[in-house]
């Protein structure tokens, strides 16, 4: 036996090298080249419980957001968890040789390959300050 007293616990939140944290939810920027966004793939992504697996749509465009619903941190005072939100980066290469250059020039006439933005391309923006404004 001893003394009656008070136990006090100190948490130290400790910065991930990869993920963002706001509020509740992680943040985390993933880069993909043109290629991989172009035709889609699937990727590895950390998160607080390791690494998470998902799909990147063919035609992804650069900036898209996908929400990973409950893989963000859980609210110590409230019932629920976070989610974690993953800005799609596509990388655009910034030399090219002379034979990537040659295998390029032949998809600039493709009208696959000419900007023609939909609707939701052009609500882009919108939902950019709808996230910024929650």
């Amino acid at each position: 036996g001893g003394v009656n007293g008070d136990l006090l616990v100190v948490i130290e939140e400790e910065e991930h090298p990869e993920l963002k944290r706001e509020d509740n939810d992680l943040l985390y920027n993933l880069y993909i080249s043109v290629i991989d966004a172009m035709l889609g793939c699937d990727v590895e992504v950390p998160s607080i419980d390791g690494k998470l697996r998902i799909k990147i749509e063919p035609g992804t465009q650069p900036g898209k957001i996908l929400r990973l619903k409950g893989k963000g941190v859980p609210d110590i005072n409230r019932y629920g968890t976070g989610d974690m939100l993953v800005f799609v980066q596509v990388w655009i290469p910034r030399k090219l040789d002379k034979k990537d250059k040659e295998i390029l020039e032949k998809f600039r006439d493709s009208d696959a390959f000419k900007p023609d933005p939909d609707k939701y391309d052009r609500q882009f923006f919108d939902k950019v300050k709808s996230f910024f404004n929650r």
